[in-house]
């Protein structure tokens, strides 16, 4: 006869996890410290001209030309920016280039969009090169096209008009194409089968579908036109007239003394207020900015 023996297994205790001990939090701390010394040091770096810029606003001109340097001024000037303003036709020049760039940056956008739409989901032969031809267009640096451009304009009649952007606008751009189309090719296929399935055409896709998915670069792709249009130069200074040209050569050229020195006081002034659009169009798009820039690619 065989005797079993039954055996009690007792349950092992779940071993709890030690806590981090106190070497461990202070490399952490140590870590974080670190990490914030060099976010503030690169903000530093990146706000330094601009701060520096607002302090040359406020002082006298002696104090500019003084050696030593004056590193803040005895007394600030605020009648720097009043005159700063006053002298030219502040408001004029700056209505003239937020037409300039809201023209640009709402064409090239849309534009911009509907290409990229095109190299996301269309198939036709030779696409990738065109792609490679589109990518190697943005190495072409502008001047290079610029006095072409300008005699095809002349040819036209387009001189001293806003029409030049208007053209520029519809052409697309080379980076925001690129941003656009790295979107949309993330975009899942079954949206677009299945409203070809319902008879949809592509226009239509791309206008009730993909372009209001799109709205986080199409806030980034906005923001960066009206940028580059808002700070452009050399066009506006090569094709508009002085009483239609853009407040970026209204302040370049207009802040100067009788002998055709630069007021730098002044021009420091001008350059603060003609920034202050940028920053507040940035602060009210930023969160479709930062979502934009940070998901274009992303599948």
């Amino acid at each position: 006869m065989t005797t079993t023996t039954a055996t009690t297994v007792t349950p092992k205790t779940p071993v709890t996890p030690e806590l981090p001990g106190a070497e461990a939090r202070v490399r952490v701390r140590a870590s974080r410290l670190v990490l914030y010394t060099v976010l503030v040091v690169v903000t530093g770096l990146m706000l330094g001209p601009f701060g520096w810029l607002v302090i040359t606003g406020l002082k006298t001109t002696p104090e500019l030309a003084a050696s030593p340097v004056h590193w803040l001024p005895e007394a600030i000037q605020w009648h720097n920016f009043a005159d700063a303003f006053t002298q030219i036709d502040f408001l004029g020049y700056a209505r003239n280039s937020l037409i300039v760039s809201l023209i640009y940056a709402t064409l090239v956008t849309l534009s911009s969009a509907w290409v990229g739409f095109g190299f996301a989901r269309l198939d036709a032969p030779g696409k990738k090169v065109l792609f490679g031809v589109l990518l190697g267009s943005m190495m072409l640096p502008q001047m290079i096209t610029l006095f072409p451009t300008y005699l095809i304009f002349a040819k036209l009649g387009m001189v001293d008009t806003y029409w030049p952007w208007v053209l520029w606008g519809l052409a697309a751009a080379p980076y925001l194409v690129f941003l656009f189309r790295q979107f949309f090719a993330g975009m899942p296929r079954e949206l677009e089968e299945a409203a070809i399935v319902d008879g949809a055409s592509y226009p239509r896709i791309f206008r009730q579908i993909f372009l209001p998915q799109s709205w986080p670069v199409l806030a980034a792709s906005f923001v960066i036109a009206f940028t580059w249009s808002w700070g452009d130069f050399i066009a506006p200074m090569l094709l508009l007239s002085s009483d239609r040209t853009t407040l970026s050569v209204a302040i370049m050229t207009s802040y100067v003394t009788p002998g055709g020195l630069p007021v730098n006081n002044l021009l420091a002034a001008g350059s603060v207020m003609y920034v202050v659009p940028i920053l507040l169009i940035f602060l009210v798009a930023q969160r479709g900015f930062v979502a934009g820039m940070s998901t274009t690619g992303l599948k």
